[in-house]
């Protein structure tokens, strides 16, 4: 088994790497910069090393900082958690170099999910649907024009090598593709180094729903159910659940199945998610895959008993899969609360949190690695908290979710909590009745 895993990563998912490598006897390491000096992961973790300033170009994303840490403390293995380098193939090229175990799926794998128009392009000859639109990357606005018409406006101009929304733009008709698509190339040039960009048809009133999987890559890949990522705010997501409320055991079947085929076209090693677009007629296209462990993994932890994080350290490792996924069985909510005013248009809200009580109880799961006194720097994400309920079936959740976030005290910064209490009281919401543009209509009340 691995001795010693450094985690390349900060914040709440460093501490629950440390979780899980602790409960089977796999001694950790910690890098952080010195904004971080102060924090949960520098703790608890075996050995700690500073790897710059707060900078994240000069820390978290500085990769020999990173791989001489890992040397000089002996580590065997590194695992990258989400955001920051889990999903740059050249720092698993350069773990293999060093010898280090990349805790995550081999990096021609990572390249080629990562380049969105490879990875179409691969899953339609795997057999999974995908959203009409061209063949991979256009090179031109009139290729980029011809595309479109033949998927038919509106369309999606889509940056090939992007993420979080940037490098996107809806196009409705001809008339307004060629100063959107100039405009998606320039900012996917600046947030990426790659303008290259290409088209996929809008999906009408679309459910944005996740298949998770973990693959050996010896040729076994399992699926763990779906979870509903529909709640989003400019691509980001602030809520998700397991199962969706869209979900029947057919569909899960049929997208579960896809998912799996994909996977084993790259032969797939460790945990990661298929991601579809479902339409309203509940017909699914594949959006792309994260080849990482997410954020919002916690509620499929909830309800399928599974500790995703020891799935990937055994596969990294070497093992093979020999039993199935788990159907979910239950309910789980997440709330991601940043340090944001949502009553400000969810500006960030860093600063030093003065008094901090998480919720308890069962059934209710605080991820976080904040704590009073706690500096909020301004440098990174602004998510300091999930808060993740479990229930037997998703009113209670919802009753058990309200509650819990009655008894979430922060103070000091600004939180993400309002506008959670109000969405869960929605009415379209506890009907499940929304689609990725609920937020666009969704009023947020003055406090008081």
């Amino acid at each position: 088994m691995l001795k010693k895993v450094l985690i390349a990563n900060r914040g709440e998912i460093a501490l629950r790497i440390i979780r899980t490598c602790r409960e089977m006897g796999i001694e950790t390491v910690a890098v952080y910069s010195t904004a971080d000096r102060d924090s949960l992961p520098v703790k608890f973790a075996d050995e700690a090393v500073c790897i710059g300033p707060p900078p994240s170009a000069k820390s978290y994303l500085h990769i020999p900082s990173i791989i001489a840490a890992a040397e000089v403390t002996g580590a065997d293995a590194i695992h990258p958690g989400y955001g920051f380098l889990s999903e740059n193939a050249d720092f698993a090229r350069v773990c293999d170099d060093h010898d280090l175990t990349f805790i995550g799926p081999r990096a021609e794998t990572i390249a080629q999910m990562g380049d969105k128009s490879v990875a179409k392009e691969t899953m339609r000859e795997a057999g999974v649907p995908v959203v009409p639109g061209s063949d991979g990357a256009v090179g031109t606005v009139e290729d980029g024009k011809r595309a479109a018409l033949e998927a038919g406006y509106p369309v999606m101009i889509k940056a090939s090598a992007g993420g979080g929304g940037r490098g996107m733009r809806m196009a409705r008709d001809e008339g307004e593709f060629e100063k959107l698509f100039v405009a998606a190339g320039t900012e996917a040039e600046n947030a990426f180094g790659d303008g290259r960009l290409y088209i996929e048809k809008f999906v009408e009133e679309p459910r944005h729903i996740e298949i998770q999987l973990v693959g050996d890559g010896q040729g076994t890949v399992v699926h763990f159910g779906e979870r509903e990522c529909s709640i989003q705010r400019r691509h980001q997501k602030l809520l998700e659940e397991a199962p969706s409320p869209i979900m029947d055991a057919d569909l899960r079947e049929r997208m579960g199945q896809a998912a799996i085929a994909g996977a084993l076209e790259v032969n797939y090693r460790g945990a990661g998610t298929v991601e579809f677009l479902v339409d309203k007629n509940g017909d699914f296209y594949f959006m792309e895959m994260n080849t990482r462990i997410q954020v919002e993994h916690p509620v499929t932890e909830e309800v399928t008993g599974t500790d995703l994080i020891e799935w990937q350290l055994r596969v990294a490792d070497g093992e093979t899969i020999t039993s199935g996924g788990r159907t979910p069985e239950g309910w789980s909510i997440e709330c991601r609360i940043n340090a944001e005013d949502p009553f400000r248009n969810f500006s960030p809200s860093p600063g030093t949190i003065t008094a901090f009580h998480s919720p308890k109880g069962r059934g209710v799961r605080c991820d976080t690695h904040v704590f009073s006194g706690y500096s909020v720097p301004p440098t990174y994400d602004s998510m300091i908290a999930k808060l993740i309920v479990r229930e037997d079936d998703r009113p209670r959740a919802i009753a058990k979710m309200l509650r819990a976030l009655d008894e979430f005290i922060i103070e000091g910064v600004k939180t993400t909590v309002p506008f959670h209490q109000q969405l869960l009281k929605d009415p379209r919401f506890i009907a499940g009745d929304f689609d990725t543009k609920f937020l666009e209509s969704f009023e947020l009340k003055a406090e008081g």
